[in-house]
């Protein structure tokens, strides 16, 4: 029987879950029992739970349907807990280093508590201090194990469920369970603090508990704002039926009425039934107040005698002047030129062109990416929907003739984005645009993440001083209405970094649907307008961008390559789209696709693929062909970018440090062998899971639409897939 069981409920979470389960399997007490609580076998949050499970023994995943809610996803744990002690983490908390010893410890000098509430600390998800609100309470508890009544005020309603640790057989005794609905914790924390016969503190700090940038969900508006009041009444009853001393049930009865008087205070939390919740109240509070009770004094205690009298139009009458305001007005964009401006705002209030999506790439770079392949199936699926696409000036010629387009920041920009139902974006649109109620806005992404994004690069300074303000960025995440995944990976990492309340589409990235489309006849006509001698190998060289660079650099003699890798290789060179003007033609053997519009085009003319840490590679990979990373500079890259998972321990191919190693695996041909081979399987696996040629149907069938979910396409397993066929030369070598 382990000594700890901890139960990590994961749903909505599963890209900080990772973090959650390495704080528990990191701790030098090791006698313990980790068991995350996932969604379901196939959610985000169970592959996770997953590949800890394969790696280490004391992690046992269950499942708990969302329908359940945070309560199901405890209990499901508590029924396969087997420990002597039992903790709860959120699946964005971390149990501070040293905490399971410091609990073991202090446990063992109490001798069979039932509950042992520690200190934990609240941080804010971006930026302030972090507080520990409980120091206060617990402070004035007494050294060793003691009787509830010895400190009435220690009720547990106060504290979340993450806040303490639970004798497991004294649960099972007295059959305690969270209760359903929402403020479960409440209902817990009451009615465990009326059942326990013996408790004590730890004043330590041994959980940080992060708070989320969306806020309690507990704080939204509806009506399981009613579901407190669920939560009151079985506490209120069960202390009743233990018959407490009054001194337990005033200090409960006060914490808990101080919860529903913040709520009753608060009419915007009930749109409706706000009277039908004070009138419930007010029966709870006059049936339940102890013998002897006093009100508080000053404004809370009107409050008291006003509940407890009923009289609902007085409550709203007092509380009236402090409501918050319905809703903040929104910020106008500023346009530069006044006209312009005031004109935007003009149309603004005009109606909604529902039958109108703008499309941008690269911040106006051209007709690309996922925006151009999803505009493209549109005009198969959706002829209805007028589409304008939107380009920097100077880069009208990137935009295909047949296809209609604006100018950032001219008069016509701002007319069809401040009228447009649908506006769809592999980056961002300007400040200055306005998310109109009614809009959707879909971000597309254009790569999968290895190196850390948005929020998440805020640690590491190089590039937080390039990235600008962060407050900023949320402010646009927060006009998303969805945002597209290609892998299961992305989804995690998209949620931790760009914390916002849009849906995930894990639908695959449009752009690569032409890796399952294309033909050999497609295959051999790109090699031919990219210049590619009959017979020759191509491989395509394609570095990222480094933030401590400030141009490009290849980062290799790819003339020596050439020379060194055999006689029947070229290179495409392709570097970052941040570097796709001024660039030379290359000469020999090298040829420079770096201003070419389609990278998908380039991928589909290469015979393999060398990459550093370019996101391109996980694109590539739905080719199956050969990938090679050259990784001469990763450590640095890795301390100044940031990395969300260790390439060289899971690459897609083989790995080359060296321009000596990188030439030599192609002389010898290991770039596509045998363990080459199943390296890019295992990678393919992983983040190839939702690229199958039908993404582009998938998205506008779902956004431009309206579809339900379950009328997609559902994805095509990757063992059915057919990737394009590789140029000749590679099948014949």
């Amino acid at each position: 029987m382990p000594r700890f069981s901890i139960i990590v409920p994961s749903h909505g979470v599963a890209g900080r879950l990772s973090q959650a389960l390495d704080s528990v399997l990191g701790q030098s007490f090791g006698d313990l029992q980790l068991i995350p609580v996932c969604d379901a076998p196939d959610a985000p949050a169970a592959a996770v739970a997953a590949r800890y499970a394969e790696r280490d023994s004391r992690v046992t995943p269950v499942h708990s349907p969302p329908s359940a809610g945070p309560s199901g996803a405890r209990n499901a744990g508590m029924r396969a807990a087997a420990g002597t002690y039992l903790l709860f983490l959120d699946g964005d908390d971390l149990l501070l280093p040293g905490a399971l010893d410091a609990l073991d410890a202090r446990l063992s000098e109490l001798a069979g508590v039932d509950v042992l509430y520690t200190g934990h600390e609240r941080v804010p998800w971006w930026e302030g201090e972090p507080t520990n609100p409980v120091a206060p309470l617990l402070a004035g508890a007494p050294k060793g194990a003691f009787a509830p009544v010895e400190l009435p005020a220690l009720t547990g309603v106060q504290l979340p469920a993450w806040s303490a640790v639970y004798r497991r057989a004294f649960l099972v005794e007295h059959e305690l369970v969270f209760p359903e609905g929402h403020f479960t914790d409440l209902g817990w924390g009451g009615l465990v603090g009326v059942a326990a016969g013996r408790i004590a503190v730890l004043r330590r700090t041994v959980l940080r508990h992060r708070l989320r940038r969306q806020g309690s969900r507990l704080n939204l508006p509806g009506p399981h704002q009613h579901d407190l009041l669920d939560q009151v009444e079985r506490v209120l009853t069960g202390a009743a039926e233990r018959a407490l001393p009054v001194e337990r049930t005033t200090a409960l009865f006060d914490q808990l009425f101080a919860a529903v008087l913040k709520t009753a205070a608060r009419p915007e939390r009930l749109p409706s039934g706000h009277r039908a919740f004070f009138r419930r109240a007010s029966r709870l509070y006059r049936t339940h107040r102890p013998a002897g009770h006093r009100v508080p004094d000053g404004s809370l205690g009107v409050q008291h005698r006003l509940l407890a009298a009923g009289a609902y139009t007085a409550f709203r009458a007092l509380r009236g002047a402090n409501r918050a305001a319905a809703g903040a007005a929104r910020r106008l964009p500023r346009p530069r030129l006044l006209r312009t401006r005031l004109r935007y705002a003009r149309d603004l209030r005009r109606p909604l062109d529902r039958n109108l999506a703008v499309y941008c790439a690269y911040w106006g770079r051209g007709y690309a990416c996922n925006p151009a392949a999803i505009h493209a199936k549109a005009r198969e699926l959706a002829p209805h929907i007028r589409s304008v696409f939107l380009v920097e000036a100077g880069q009208e010629h990137a935009v295909p003739q047949d296809v209609e387009y604006a100018v950032i920041g001219s008069r016509r920009y701002w007319e069809v984005v401040s009228r447009a139902k649908f506006l769809i974006n592999n980056a961002n649109f300007a400040e200055g645009v306005v998310k109109r109620r009614g809009s959707v806005h879909l971000q597309t992404q254009h790569g999968t993440p290895l190196k850390t994004m948005g929020v998440d690069q805020s640690t590491y300074p190089v590039v937080a001083a390039r990235s600008g303000s962060f407050t900023r960025l949320l402010g646009r995440v927060d006009r998303w209405d969805f945002n597209l995944s290609a892998n299961r990976h992305s989804t995690q990492m998209w949620e931790r970094a760009f914390p916002g309340s849009y849906e995930h589409l894990e639908y695959g990235y449009p752009r690569n649907d032409v890796y399952y489309t294309a033909t050999a006849r497609d295959v051999d006509r790109i090699r031919r307008e990219l210049g590619v001698p009959e017979g020759m190998t191509a491989v395509l060289y394609a570095p990222t961008h480094r933030d401590h660079h400030t141009g490009f650099e290849t980062g290799l003699d790819l003339e020596a390559f050439c020379a060194a890798a055999g006689e029947d290789v070229v290179v495409l060179l392709r570097a970052h789209y941040f570097y796709d003007r001024g660039r030379s033609r290359g000469s020999g053997r090298i040829i420079d696709v770096t201003a070419h519009r389609s990278s998908e085009d380039v991928c589909l003319a290469a015979d393999a693929l060398v990459t550093d840490y370019s996101s391109i590679m996980f694109d590539y990979a739905n080719l199956d062909r050969p990938i090679v990373v050259y990784a001469d500079d990763w450590d640095v890259y890795r301390e100044t970018r940031g990395v969300y998972f260790d390439l060289l321990a899971e690459p897609p191919g083989v790995v080359a440090r060296t321009p000596g190693e990188l030439a030599a695996v192609f002389r010898d041909g290991s770039y596509r062998g045998a363990e080459a081979g199943a390296l890019r399987a295992a990678f393919r696996e992983r983040f190839c899971q939702f690229d199958d040629g039908r993404a582009a149907e998938r998205v506008v069938r779902r956004v431009l639409l309206g579809q339900p979910p379950e009328a997609v396409p559902p994805v095509v397993p990757l063992a059915e897939r057919i990737p394009a066929p590789a140029a000749a030369t590679l099948v014949r070598s």
